[in-house]
């Protein structure tokens, strides 16, 4: 498995929509934010080593209706152990 971060524009007022949308219907998702800035979303997912990281994109993520525009991020190596508690915030 590795991990992918993808920043994700969405159309107005369809941001909870869309993050509804991706939790409810692409099991690779892991965790998905609200963000400030130019993207409204970012989601993290985990791929097996086997799938096409632009397919998931184009023939998955894309689908979801609302989504205006993405960016992905591929991720190298993790540097903290993900299995530690984040700190209340």
């Amino acid at each position: 498995m590795r991990p992918l971060f993808v920043r994700i524009k969405c159309d107005l007022g369809a941001t909870y929509s869309v993050a509804a949308a991706i939790s409810d219907t692409i099991e690779e998702t892991s965790e998905i934010y609200s963000t400030s800035g130019e993207y409204d979303l970012l989601a993290k997912f985990f791929l097996p080593d086997e799938k096409s990281t632009g397919r998931f994109i184009n023939d998955q993520l894309h689908k979801i209706s609302g989504i205006r525009d993405t960016y992905t991020i591929v991720a190298f190596q993790v540097f903290i152990d993900p299995k530690i508690e984040p700190l209340a915030g």
